[in-house]
């Protein structure tokens, strides 16, 4: 358990983003060898095939309806991506710890992945391609200077992500208006075709 505030950074940023949690545990655990970051995430593999969705994703987020057409697809995945980071920041611990860590991993990621998900359909309400390309800026810093942050004070990260957390999950209510009003665009374009 004593992994349980790494886990819920990193559960929080993958449901902003996982490809880039992935690469940044990685590259962290390839260039210091973190005792807590497991090895399989350092694997040539693993960063070739984050390094490549992440560029998609990197992409794809700042493009209007195409963003919440990949948020889409990303519900299953986010989360996913979560619990098994938990779980594999586990390491050797007991099945209950293990348990325990995959699911606050997977559920923070849960419910960051719906506030992404929920402000961008509520940007998508407005036409204009800026606050996309700001907002997915925004995050993939946040992601990046959080999980690289609790890789060495994952306390004062956990902290951190549960503060962004909570001010999503507030904005999204406040903005529930402007979300519903972007889903239903959304699912009236074709969201190729409205990229174009």
């Amino acid at each position: 358990m004593e992994s349980l505030a790494l886990v819920f950074s990193s559960g929080w940023a993958s449901g902003i983003n996982a490809y880039l949690v992935v690469l940044v545990l990685g590259v962290a655990d390839r260039l210091n060898d973190f005792s807590q970051i497991p090895d399989v995430l350092s694997r040539w593999d693993i960063l070739t095939v984050a390094g490549f969705l992440y560029a998609m994703e990197f992409i794809a987020d700042k493009i209007p309806y195409i963003d919440s057409s990949w948020d889409a697809i990303s519900t299953a995945i986010r989360p996913t991506a979560g619990a098994v980071i938990g779980v594999l920041l586990a390491g050797d611990a007991s099945t209950l710890d293990q348990a325990v860590l995959g699911v606050v991993g997977g559920g923070t990621a849960l419910l960051s992945h719906l506030v992404k998900a929920g402000g961008r359909l509520a940007i998508n309400s407005s036409p204009e391609p800026v606050t996309n390309i700001g907002a997915s800026l925004a995050e993939d810093v946040a992601v990046f200077g959080v999980v690289a942050f609790a890789i060495n004070h994952p306390e004062a990260a956990a902290a951190i992500a549960g503060v962004l957390l909570i001010i999503g999950l507030i904005s999204l209510y406040f903005l529930a208006r402007l979300v519903r009003r972007g889903w239903r665009r959304w699912k009236k374009k074709d969201p190729i075709a409205a990229s174009v």
